[in-house]
C-alpha cells in the first residue's frame, strides 16, 4: 500500500509540474496577446464608427 501512495505521488508532483510549465509557458502568454489585441481591436472598430478621438472639428 505504501508503495503505491508513494507511485501515486510522485504521479501526482509530475502532473502538477507539467500543467504549471504549460500554464506559465503556453496558457498565459497567449491569454494575454488575445486580451490585449481583442482590446486593440475594439478601439479601432470604435473610431472606425464614432470617428477619432477630441473635439470636433
Amino acid at each position: 500500500m505504501d508503495d503505491q501512495t508513494a507511485s501515486s505521488q510522485e504521479h501526482r508532483k509530475k502532473y502538477e509540474l507539467r500543467l504549471f510549465v504549460f500554464l506559465i509557458v503556453f496558457l498565459f502568454p497567449i491569454l494575454s496577446v488575445a486580451i490585449v489585441g481583442g482590446y486593440g481591436f475594439i478601439v479601432w472598430m470604435s473610431q472606425i464608427l464614432m470617428g477619432p478621438p477630441g473635439p470636433p472639428g
